[in-house]
């Protein structure tokens, strides 16, 4: 059976991603952990962080910046894959796409639609490598789903944060209508184990697994 070159695991925030990354890097040693873009891509991530880092994500920065911001680290990422080995990414491709969109629709007041046709533009030009990928959703209804989440976060969300967030979940579920994930998990009233076995055979690796950890 040939595995992927990279799988990843999206979603939005407290929906459970860094528990299944854990649980699957345990459960295979073909699986190379290779976490979030900003993780390998450093500098430009530290020096946006330095100051306000809302400010600059919400109101300072432009689109394009903060895609090509997003889009760099992803491919240096990439770069970092061990040969033979199934790079596990925490957020692929499809997720930091709907980032720098439900950002764009807050920030700049377009439509999903309009976002989505500015980001995609911008990420055009660059070639990928294709990716596994799984969407982990708390509800396949997007009030609800941000519901859930934000109870989650054990404090509330302020300042325009609150509205990205219910942005990022119309977003994500605009993206799986249109089958922008290999597969699509609906979380809501389910174990995580159910949740889990899920992710493995979305991810065809089952067949690879023993269910014991190495």
């Amino acid at each position: 059976m040939r595995v992927p070159d990279f799988v990843s695991l999206n979603g939005p925030d407290n929906v459970g991603k860094t528990t299944h990354l854990v649980r699957l890097a345990g459960r295979w040693e073909g699986l190379h952990p290779l976490g979030a873009v900003h993780e390998h891509d450093p500098e430009p991530w530290a020096r946006v962080a330095s100051g306000d880092y809302a400010r600059w994500w919400f109101e300072t920065s432009t689109t394009v910046e903060l895609t090509e911001l997003l889009l760099a680290g992803h491919a240096k990422r990439a770069t970092a894959r061990e040969a033979g080995r199934t790079g596990l990414l925490d957020r692929g491709l499809p997720m930091l796409l709907a980032v720098a969109a439900a950002t764009c629709v807050v920030k700049d007041g377009l439509t999903i639609g309009e976002a989505f046709k500015t980001v995609t533009g911008i990420a055009s030009s660059r070639a990928d490598a294709p990716e596994t990928s799984v969407l982990l959703l708390p509800s396949l209804d997007a009030e609800r789903s941000y519901a859930i989440t934000s109870a989650r976060e054990g404090r509330p969300w302020t300042g325009i944060y609150p509205a990205y967030q219910k942005t990022l979940h119309s977003v994500l579920l605009h993206q799986a209508n249109h089958g922008a994930y290999t597969a699509v998990v609906d979380c809501e009233d389910r174990s995580l184990n159910d949740i889990h076995a899920d992710v493995i055979d979305h991810l065809g690796l089952s067949r690879l697994t023993d269910g014991s950890p190495r």
